[in-house]
């Protein structure tokens, strides 16, 4: 089955009620366990609750055929028909992040709704194929049904305009002509809408090689085999006989049999949908999860991961606040910090003369380095142009983010795969507004697997916060010395000053030489000396009583027109020491 059937796995996403899963039931030959709404909260409720799956196969086209797919005789369409309804946005999304391309299937009387936004910027994050199903068009007005498929076709066509899915195809069907109470009346438009997955369809990178990770959805117990976990593999291979492992439970089992679809199969690759059985298990106890090869998978508690903003989302993503983050099949609430890489630390990778960074330096910022520093952001800025002559978003201090980052703190632990794909959202907002709750989204590639990571792990990162402190000059004491007020309070420990360079507004550097008197002031020495103008704007006075205006060097006068100091430098936020570095 592995070696001549290539499978490739389809979203069914849309909004409630738009017919997903009459749709998959109209094109598929085979269902799982799961599919079609077989869970009895489904039945109960009406709609669908979980994710389902079914299958069809076509012959293999030719188009397709090159030397690693010689002995393939079927293409499988693995159809992943997920909930619509708005609280169930997770389900949405582990469903979305095991897909290769997707069917947005929209109600045609209806057109564009919330949840059809959200599924549509969740396919624009995990896929680069689409097709849009214009559903439902047997309840058209028959003497004008081509008119409004066409006019729909064009605002669904003129919503894609900025999206990766420009050219999408948008397919008119009638998965259930009547409605569900109408019996058995043949769809409408399946054939073209088979024959167009056919032409989008591709051969997916698929490898076995590397560790497995395994997305169970679906765990049940068959009398007299064992227990059953359906899911899809994400990563590596599995098969019979091998060794796998529960990270959630600290338990290993064998694998003792495996199907895909009621076939009986003896290996599955990344992108398999497979049926995997185990003996002694209790289904109870892993109704979702990551099964995977042993020891692969820790317990989670921070992580650093690559993030982008989606450009739907209308809010502020601020550092420190918390978000629902979603994992394959997991949400979980974080704390996040936002972090970049800044323009000058990118700037000098393009050509002179070019304004398009060099590609390997723009592949090399995109991982996370713990010997780079980043700088501290308090909120994540939309993405920009990795273009250095253009202006890209630039906060107040001129801060231009490249490439950003954040540290997710999970509020419990989970379990994470390295290089995982995780969407941020606010799923407490009110479902019924008419607005984006995904917020970012992003690809884990630091794990903090200590329980003690804020002592033994962040102080690793180098994200950093630029200070500045201004103050002016209060007198001079000689040539080469001066005395400086109001850049830092009484109660500051000045010794942790010396030393750090200080500039004034006049051209003159200097150094913190120490602390002043008891009121914060401090000692500034000037190694190249004052400039004669500037110890002659330091020596204008007001003598008090004299009725005149005198010129004059002292050691003690007081200044009348002031000289600024300015004093920067950075520090990291996770340093216990809290260090100040110059910059």
């Amino acid at each position: 089955m592995a070696s001549d059937v290539l499978n490739i796995n389809v979203g069914v996403l849309g909004h409630i009620d738009s017919g997903k899963t009459a749709l998959a039931k109209a094109l598929s030959t085979t269902a799982s366990t799961a599919a079609f709404d077989k869970n009895p909260q489904s039945k109960e409720r009406g709609i669908t609750i979980d994710l389902g799956f079914s299958s069809f196969q076509v012959d293999f086209p030719e188009c397709l055929r090159d030397e690693t797919t010689a002995n393939t005789r079927s293409l499988q369409f693995t159809l992943v028909d997920c909930p619509g309804h708005a609280s169930l946005i997770k389900t949405i999304i582990g469903g979305a992040q095991i897909i290769d391309m997707m069917m947005l299937v929209v109600d045609v009387t209806k057109g564009m709704q919330t949840q059809t936004a959200e599924c549509l910027v969740i396919g624009e994050i995990t896929c680069d194929k689409m097709i849009v199903v214009l559903n439902k068009i047997d309840l058209l007005p028959a003497e004008r049904k081509l008119s409004m498929i066409d006019k729909m076709t064009k605002k669904m066509q003129k919503t894609l305009e900025k999206t990766k899915f420009a050219e999408a195809s948008v397919i008119p069907v009638a998965a259930k002509p009547g409605g569900p109470e109408a019996g058995e009346i043949a769809p409408v438009g399946i054939q073209d809408l088979i024959e167009n997955l056919i032409k989008q369809a591709y051969v997916p990178y698929r490898k076995s090689a590397g560790p497995l990770l395994f997305s169970v959805d679906h765990c049940f117990s068959i009398k007299g085999q064992g227990t059953v976990m359906t899911g899809t593999v994400i990563q590596g291979s599995v098969s019979v006989n091998d060794t796998i492992e529960m990270p959630s439970l600290k338990m290993t089992k064998k694998v003792k049999s495996m199907q895909m679809f009621k076939k009986p199969v003896d290996t599955a690759i990344q992108g398999g949908r497979v049926g995997i059985c185990v003996t002694q298990f209790d289904p109870k106890m892993l109704e979702r999860g990551v099964v995977s090869s042993p020891g692969s998978i820790t317990v989670t508690y921070a992580a650093v991961a690559s993030v982008k903003k989606i450009p739907y989302f209308k809010s502020t993503c601020r550092t420190k606040a918390k978000f629902h983050i979603s994992l394959l099949h997991d949400t979980v609430m974080a704390k996040v910090t936002f972090f970049g890489l800044a323009a000058n630390i990118i700037k000098e990778n393009c050509d002179n003369q070019t304004s398009d960074l060099k590609e390997k330096d723009a592949e090399d910022i995109s991982y996370f380095d713990f010997s780079k520093e980043y700088k501290y952001q308090d909120e994540l800025f939309p993405e920009g142009s990795r273009n250095c002559e253009e202006k890209l978003v630039q906060n107040e201090n001129g801060f231009v983010p490249i490439q950003q980052f954040v540290l997710l703190e999970f509020e419990r632990p989970v379990l994470v795969p390295h290089g995982a794909l995780f969407i941020g959202s606010k799923l407490d907002s009110d479902i019924h507004a008419n607005i984006c709750r995904l917020a970012f989204y992003g690809y884990v590639q630091e794990l903090f697997t200590d329980i003690k990571y804020t002592e033994n792990g962040l102080p690793n990162l180098k994200i950093y916060k630029q200070k500045m402190k201004e103050g002016v000059v209060e007198r001079i004491v000689n040539d080469q010395e001066v005395i400086g007020k109001s850049l830092f309070k009484k109660e500051t420990n000045i010794q942790t000053f010396i030393g750090l360079n200080i500039n004034l507004s006049t051209g003159e550097s200097g150094k913190i030489d120490g602390s002043f008197g008891q009121s914060g002031k401090i000692k500034i020495y000037i190694p190249d000396g004052l400039k004669e103008s500037t110890k002659s704007l330091l020596s204008t006075t007001k003598k008090k009583g004299k009725g005149k205006e005198e010129l004059a060097m002292s050691a003690h006068t007081n200044v009348d027109q002031h000289v600024k100091l300015q004093l920067t430098f950075k520090r990291y936020i996770y340093d216990t020491k809290k260090r100040m570095i110059q910059l």
